[in-house]
C-alpha cells in the first residue's frame, strides 16, 4: 500500500489495475485514495472508532470534490472521532431513517389504537391522511425542523381548531419518536409552537330560556308532539351534567336504582360514577322501556342500538326552533348544568365530581357568570364601602315632576369695565361661576404651569414657602 502525498496531479496519474488499490497521503494519516479497476478514485478516510471498530467511510469521488477540499474534510471527521464521535455511523443512521411517513404508521399502530378512543384513532388518521403525511411524509424524521411545523401551521390557519389538534397529534407523534431513539431526547420540533387562538364558545343558556325549555317539554310529553326517548334524553343530559354521548349510549345495567347511582365503565374520561337526584330517579322509574334493548335512549329505528348522533342533535335543535329559543348545541347542556351546581355554593370538588371534570381548570371553563349574582356583589361591594366611609345607604332618586321651562329674561349687555369690576366682588378665581383663567380651548397649559390666584398653592412647594415667610415678616 504504496504512501504519497495526494495532488491533483498524483490523483490524475493513477491508472486502474486487475484488483483496487489504495494510495495513503502522507500528510493526513488515513487520508486515502481508492482506485477502482472500473477507473473511479474514490476518496476515503480510515479510523478506529472509539468502540475499537475500524471503520473505512467514502468522502466522494475525485471530480465531484478536489483533492483539498476531500483532505479537508478528513481533517474534521478525525478531529470527531478524537472526541469520540463516529461520522461513519452518524451517516448510516441518517440514510437509514425512518421517514414521517413510517413514523405516523407506527404511531397509529404501537401507541394511538391502543391507549386512544376509537375516535380519537380515527381522527388522527384523518390528520395524518390530509395534513401531516402530504406536508411531511416523505421527510427523515431526524430532519424535521420547528420551521417545517411552523409552515404547516402557516398553511392551517384558515381552519384554525383544526390547526391545533393537527399540531397535537404532531407533538405526540415526536414524542413517542424521541421513546423510540428516532430523535435524540428534548429535539421536539413542536416545541415553542404557538396554538391559534379558538374564539368558539358555548352561550349559556339564561334562566328565561330555560323556563320556556322546561314549560316545551312538559307540552311536548303530555301532547306528544316529540318522540319521549328525545325527551328523556335531554331531560337526563341535565339532570347529570352529562356529555351526550354518555346519555346516548347508557344502558340499563349501569344504572342502580336502589343505591341511586350510575356507573359508566367508560367514558372521555374514563370510568366515572354519579348518584341521582330525586328527579333523575323519577325519570327512571317512569321512562318508555323495551325489554329487548339494552339502551336506556335507544335508537328509534332500532331498539338494539344506541340513539344516534343525528337523532339526538336534531331533535334538540328541533325542540329549540319550536319552544322560540335562539340555537345552541347540545354541550350548552352541559354548561348550563356545571354553571348551576357552581352557583348552588356547592365545594368545588363535589362539583367536579358531578360534571365528571378532572381539573379545576376544566370545570371552570364550563361555570358561566351569569349578570345576577355580579350585580349584587357589586351593590354588597357599594354598600360596605359606604358603610366604612360613613356615608348613608344609597337610595333610589325620587321621581320629580318636571318644572315648565321658562325662557329667561333678555338682558342687554353690560359695558366690559362693568363686568369685570362685577367680577372683582364675586368670589375669588370665579367669572359668572366659572373660573376665570387663560386656560381655553386650543390654549391648554398644564395645571401645574399656570399661574394667578385661582390656582392653589400645593403644601411643601417653594411657593408655599415663599408665602410663608412673606406673611411671617408682615
Amino acid at each position: 500500500m504504496p504512501k504519497i502525498k495526494l495532488t491533483k496531479t498524483v490523483v490524475d496519474a493513477a491508472t486502474a489495475d486487475r484488483e483496487p488499490y489504495e494510495l495513503r497521503d502522507t500528510v493526513i494519516p488515513g487520508f486515502l485514495l481508492k482506485v477502482t479497476p472500473t477507473g473511479r478514485k474514490v476518496f476515503m478516510v480510515a479510523y478506529v472508532a472509539a468502540n475499537g471498530q475500524r471503520r473505512k467511510p467514502a468522502i466522494g469521488r475525485f471530480g465531484e470534490i478536489t483533492v483539498e477540499q476531500a483532505r479537508t474534510i478528513a481533517q474534521d471527521w478525525l478531529a470527531d472521532v478524537r472526541k469520540g464521535n463516529d461520522p461513519s455511523a452518524e451517516r448510516s443512521t441518517t440514510r437509514k431513517a425512518s421517514t414521517v411517513k413510517e413514523l405516523f404508521d407506527r404511531f397509529i399502530d404501537d401507541y394511538s389504537e391502543s391507549r386512544n378512543k376509537p375516535s380519537t384513532v380515527k381522527s388522527n388518521r384523518g390528520y395524518g391522511k390530509l395534513y401531516i403525511v402530504p406536508h411531511l411524509g416523505q421527510m427523515k424524521v431526524p430532519d424535521v425542523t420547528r420551521a417545517d411545523i411552523a409552515n404547516l401551521m402557516k398553511k392551517m390557519s384558515r381552519t384554525p381548531t383544526n390547526a391545533n389538534r393537527v399540531l397535537a397529534a404532531v407533538s405526540k407523534m415526536f414524542n413517542m419518536a424521541e421513546v423510540w431513539g428516532m430523535r435524540p431526547d428534548g429535539s421536539n420540533p413542536c416545541r415553542h409552537i404557538p396554538k391559534f387562538p379558538e374564539r368558539g364558545e358555548t352561550r349559556l343558556i339564561t334562566d328565561t330560556e330555560l323556563k320556556r325549555l322546561y314549560a316545551y317539554l312538559d307540552t311536548a310529553e303530555m301532547e306528544g308532539l316529540e318522540h319521549p326517548f328525545i325527551l328523556l334524553a335531554i331531560r337526563l343530559q341535565f339532570e347529570f351534567a352529562a356529555r351526550m354521548s354518555e346519555i346516548r349510549q347508557l344502558e340499563w345495567t349501569w344504572v342502580d336504582l336502589d343505591n341511586r347511582r350510575i356507573e359508566w365503565p367508560d367514558s372521555k374520561t374514563g370510568g366515572m360514577s354519579k348518584p341521582m337526584s330525586a328527579e333523575a330517579v323519577r325519570l327512571f322509574e317512569t321512562a318508555p322501556r323495551f325489554e329487548a334493548s339494552p339502551f336506556v335512549c335507544p335508537s328509534i329505528f332500532d331498539p338494539n342500538l344506541p340513539m344516534s348522533k343525528h337523532t339526538y342533535y336534531h331533535g334538540w335543535k328541533r325542540i329549540l326552533e319550536r319552544a322560540g329559543l335562539p340555537h345552541i348545541g347540545t354541550h350548552g347542556i352541559r354548561h348550563r348544568s356545571a354553571t348551576d351546581i357552581a352557583n348552588s355554593g356547592v365545594p368545588v370538588k363535589v362539583g367536579m365530581a358531578l360534571t365528571a371534570h378532572k381539573t379545576v381548570t376544566m370545570f371552570m371553563r364550563y361555570v358561566h357568570t351569569e349578570d345576577d349574582p355580579i350585580r349584587a356583589a357589586a351593590e354588597a361591594v357599594a354598600q360596605r364601602r359606604l358603610t366604612l366611609i360613613g356615608g348613608a345607604p344609597a337610595v333610589p332618586a325620587p321621581t320629580l315632576i318636571p318644572e315648565p321651562i321658562v325662557a329667561p329674561p333678555t338682558i342687554a349687555p353690560e359695558p366690559a369695565e362693568a363686568l369685570t369690576q362685577a367680577a372683582d366682588q364675586r368670589p375669588l378665581g370665579l367669572v359668572d361661576g366659572k373660573y376665570s383663567s387663560r386656560t381655553k380651548l386650543g390654549n391648554y397649559r398644564p395645571f401645574r404651569h399656570r399661574s394667578g390666584q385661582n390656582r392653589a398653592v400645593p403644601p411643601g412647594t417653594r411657593r408655599a414657602d415663599g408665602e410663608q415667610e412673606s406673611s411671617d415678616v408682615q
